[in-house]
């Protein structure tokens, strides 16, 4: 029996669309069956499922009625046959009744597979999966750290977007410009961090982290290796006081003092990265007492640090690389000797892997070609005995520099630790020293202290057979590795010879 449809259906461009329609929402079936079937994770696949293939569905069922009015339209300019401007719905017509039922079972499979689909592609989109894997190539540096970050278990939009409804519009908005600089090459090289744009931390960190919840004191162990022949292994031991001393005390001591509810710090940068500070606030909402610091070697003038954003110190301040960090090579290289993944024991390993990293490489392939001639050249030229006789060692070594490399640097990208501050700490960074500087003074003279022992103490220090230890309730002095260096570090900030690329 043949389907009578009415006249204004039997056109090309309606008949084109509904072969297009059929066509996308069968491919949407399948695929999504094949998917729930396989259970296997794809994000191009999801991209097709989801986005793409309803695009295309969406496009072919606008092709109907566009063809219909054109139809329509041509007969009406050329008088083929008389027409009217609306459609008569006469039930009597067999025409109409297939038409209306058509539309009819056709809308209601089309809206029950676009809520479906819709609160898929809403999944979709906010998924890990969709923010790391989709645009591979320019998003890998940020996926491959945030996977080896605390934070892996914690969705990107947790932090980046957060909820409510203004955030997620604001997010998608945002997606459009993404998306468009990925498909016309526009990226920045690196991705820049999106400081500005990102939520305070009250509304994202704080829905798992209790900024009024006592935090102890922590004790750290690190372990370091030197840059000479044995590879000489250095310790140390430090208490950090995250916290008080004593619980009584909550917040009222440590480094969480800076997020005491009863403290308010505020703060004016001059750089978009935030590293030069020459302006805090100090305001106790208790006492209602009120310092102001300025940089001594730095000094704006009023009118200048009017211009200047005014911002409340919270989480992001100082651990402003929670999920994206990329390390340093003195430090990956030195948990690598640590785990066994370069051997300890072979001569001038951390030597010869600090000479080769500081370089800059095109690409991962030329950086690994670069790194595996470097360490082969080296151990060749230099020390013979070495290479004839603990060849293995060596390729071991070079396994395990290529493999915490592909960790921390990524060539294509041009990211690597050196151009994304991380405000934890003050080796390679400025982070504490950008206000604990001993420059920010009130104009009475009082001074943000640079002293060590105001964020931690050291318990222990120095090689495993000769390690100095102080006694319970005491702390050491700081004794810098190195017999060179002697006490000129005193004076100095730890940034003028750190790079990432010493101990």
């Amino acid at each position: 029996m043949k389907l009578k449809l009415p006249h204004s259906t039997q056109n090309w461009v309606s008949l084109v669309g509904a072969t297009i329609a059929l066509i996308s929402f069968f491919m949407i079936v399948f695929l999504f069956t094949v998917s729930s079937i396989i259970g296997k994770d794809n994000s191009y696949l999801g991209l097709i499922i989801y986005i793409a293939l309803p695009a295309v569905l969406v496009f072919g069922l606008i092709l109907i009625p566009v063809g219909m009015w054109l139809k329509i339209r041509k007969e009406k300019r050329y008088g083929v046959k008389e027409t009217k401007d609306w459609p008569t719905i006469d039930f009597n017509d067999l025409r109409t009744r297939n038409a209306f039922m058509i539309f009819s079972v056709g809308t209601a499979i089309f809206l029950l597979a676009s809520a479906v689909g819709s609160y898929e592609a809403f999944h979709y989109t906010e998924s890990v999966e969709f923010c790391g894997k989709v645009c591979h190539s320019v998003m890998k540096p940020e996926y491959v750290a945030y996977q080896n970050s605390p934070h892996a278990r914690v969705a990107c939009v947790e932090c980046h977007v957060g909820t409510g409804a203004s955030w997620y519009v604001r997010s998608k908005m945002s997606g459009l410009y993404q998306v468009y600089a990925v498909t016309l090459g526009a990226v920045p090289k690196p991705i820049e961090t999106p400081i500005k744009n990102l939520r305070p931390a009250r509304e994202t960190c704080e829905e798992c982290h209790w900024p009024q919840k006592f935090y102890a004191r922590k004790l750290r162990n690190e372990r370091h290796y030197l840059s000479d022949y044995n590879n000489s292994e250095w310790d140390i031991t430090l208490t950090m006081k995250i916290g008080a001393n004593l619980s009584a005390l909550g917040l009222q001591e440590g480094i969480h003092w800076h997020i005491n509810p009863d403290i308010k710090i505020e703060y004016k940068a001059a750089d978009e990265k935030r590293q030069s500070i020459p302006w805090v606030k100090y305001t106790n909402k208790k006492t209602g007492k009120v310092f102001i610091y300025k940089d001594e070697d730095n000094p704006l003038s009023q009118s200048e640090l009017d211009t200047l954003e005014t911002r409340t110190m919270d989480c992001m301040d100082c651990h402003n690389r929670p999920s994206h960090n990329y390390r340093p090579p003195a430090f990956f290289i030195n948990d690598a000797i640590t785990a066994g993944d370069i051997p300890r024991d072979l001569p001038m390993i951390k030597f010869a892997s600090m000479d080769i990293l500081g370089e800059d490489f095109p690409t991962t392939d030329s950086a690994h070609k670069a790194i595996t001639d470097y360490i082969y050249t080296f151990y060749k030229d230099n020390y013979p005995e070495v290479y004839a006789n603990q060849k293995d060692k060596i390729d071991k070594a070079l396994n395990g520099i290529l493999k915490t490399f592909d960790k921390n640097i990524f060539p294509e990208m041009k990211v690597k630790w050196s151009v994304y501050p991380n405000n934890i700490g003050h080796l390679e960074f400025m982070g504490c020293f950008r206000c604990h500087n001993d420059r920010h003074k009130t104009d009475a003279g009082k001074l943000i202290s640079k002293d060590c022992n105001i964020c931690h103490s050291i318990n222990a220090q120095g090689p495993p057979d000769n390690l100095e230890v102080a006694a319970v309730n005491s702390s050491l002095e700081f004794r810098h590795p190195g017999e060179d260096v002697g006490d000129q570090w005193k004076e100095m900030l730890c940034v003028d010879c750190h790079t990432g690329l010493n101990p």
